[in-house]
């Protein structure tokens, strides 16, 4: 500790904290409020003795704040986060933190909160540059406001995750979503593209507008230009006498994805392009061309410029889709996201079945060495099916899929090095297998440093870098 620090008497903390015309608020890791300043007291209009004790997802929940900046911090292992919550009578800025220990485990949850209109209007010495600049910063948060939104309502598609590779999408659909361009993403199926889709319209400034979303490859071929485009009436035979408009048109001055993009009939193709590049289109039996404002975002899992090499899908096209590439990478290739992926459904599933299922160390450890195939998709289901089907409410080994349990059983996992990787990635990787696999068999940070030839302080640091969740030592 600092010493100029340690001068301060213990008993002005309090009253400092008091003092401040932020709001602070501070609950355990468990999300249990411990306490808050009398600030945090006069804008929630809730004595701090009837705060005191709850947990921050039940005050969610019943409103007195959404959403929680510490509720998606926790969820989401993300050390601050920001973000425009709504309190009784209007919204602040709020920024969450989480507080670890020297050993790297989580030990508290803070946040700060300020009212931006009530601190820019009472600032004598704000020039017209910093009120910009600030009212940019609070239009941005309002947008992610969106964001978080859609992850605490439509809780059937999570967005979590602590790889490396997780917090670069992140960061690169925050850039992505200040812009107009069109959107390519690619990767396997099960990844979650229409989940980044949403992510990146919902912090954009189309948030408000409409969300439109079609799978070309669910759509018959003979309807899906209709679909798209709609129809006149009397276009063509068992059409609606009104005629119809198209998602296109549903989409105006939002966003239109394009799912399964590869599957679009090489005829379409040319009049996508023509949308792409001058924003107009003709619905089928009409001569009229319309307008219409909207945002491409494409998806594929298939390589398109493969299919262009071999005359399936336009070039033109392809490179006009292309301006903003987004790869996700499979499951296998961002393990440290299996964790909280893992959590994250095992709550949302909880709540849907009304069930209080937990997971056995023995089944998180095979279900993070599964090399799930189908991605989070298929995790998804599987952990649905865990909810549901398991004897006990610990979820134990001879509850999972017996794939699963074959597949874990092999330590092959242990050498296979996604593509790409550098050598620093493969060693650390391997570090890190072999430490999570001498913790969980010892069940001792002491055992395993000693079985491992490396001293304690050295394993301890080890599971804080590589987020091993630590466990009550049995020595």
């Amino acid at each position: 500790m600092d010493e100029h620090f340690s001068a301060i008497k213990p008993e002005f903390f309090e009253k400092i904290l008091n003092a401040l015309n932020i709001g602070i608020y501070i609950a355990d890791k468990n999300g249990t409020t411990l306490w808050m300043n009398t600030t945090s007291e006069r804008e929630l209009e809730i004595p701090r003795e009837e705060m005191i004790g709850k947990n921050i997802a039940e005050l969610e929940k019943t409103g007195v704040y959404k959403p929680s900046a510490m509720h998606i911090a926790l969820q989401e292992n993300r050390k601050t986060v920001t973000a425009v919550q709504q309190i009784p009578k209007r919204k602040v800025l709020v920024t969450a933190n989480l507080i670890y220990s020297d050993q790297g485990e989580l030990e508290y949850l803070v946040t700060h909160g300020i009212d931006m209109f009530n601190a820019i209007r009472n600032s004598p010495t704000l020039d017209t540059n910093e009120f910009e600049s600030l009212l940019q910063r609070y239009v941005e948060e309002v947008r992610n406001f969106n964001v978080l939104k859609l992850s605490l309502v439509e809780q059937d598609q999570p967005f979590v995750g602590r790889s490396e590779a997780f917090l670069k999408l992140s960061q690169l659909i925050s850039k992505i979503a200040t812009v107009e361009t069109t959107v390519l993403i690619t990767g396997e199926t099960g990844v979650g593209k229409n989940v980044v889709a949403q992510k990146i319209h919902y912090a954009s400034a189309r948030y408000d507008k409409p969300f439109v979303h079609i799978n070309c490859a669910a759509i018959p071929e003979s309807l899906l230009e209709s679909e798209l485009f709609g129809y006149e009436k009397g276009a063509f035979t068992g059409a609606k006498t009104s005629g119809k408009p198209g998602l296109v048109k549903q989409a105006d001055k939002g966003t239109l994805f394009l799912d399964e993009i590869s599957e679009l009939p090489l005829h379409l193709q040319s009049k996508l392009l023509q949308l792409l590049q001058n924003k107009t289109y003709i619905p089928i039996g009409s001569v009229q061309t319309e307008k219409a404002d909207v945002r491409i975002i494409a998806a594929s899992n298939c390589n398109l410029e493969e299919l262009v090499k071999g005359g399936k899908f336009r070039s033109d096209l392809f490179y006009r889709l292309n301006v903003l590439p987004v790869v996700i990478p499979a499951l296998r290739e961002r393990r440290e996201d299996i964790f909280p992926l893992l959590y994250s459904h095992l709550e949302k599933f909880n709540a849907r079945h009304q069930r209080k299922r937990t997971f056995s160390t023995q089944a998180v450890e095979a279900l993070q060495n599964y090399r799930w195939p189908g991605n989070i998709r298929e995790l998804e289901n599987v952990v649905e099916q865990l909810v549901i089907l398991a004897v006990e409410d610990t979820i134990s080994l001879s509850d999972l899929p017996k794939h699963i349990l074959a597949d874990t059983q092999t330590d092959e996992y242990l050498y296979a090095i996604p593509a790409g990787s550098s050598l620093t990635d493969i060693v650390e990787g391997v570090e890190k297998r072999a430490i999570e696999l001498a913790y969980r068999q010892h069940k001792s940070t002491r055992k395993a440093a000693r079985s491992l030839g490396i001293t304690h302080s050295m394993l301890v640091r080890r599971l804080a870098k590589y987020h091993i969740q630590k466990e009550a030592d049995v020595e």
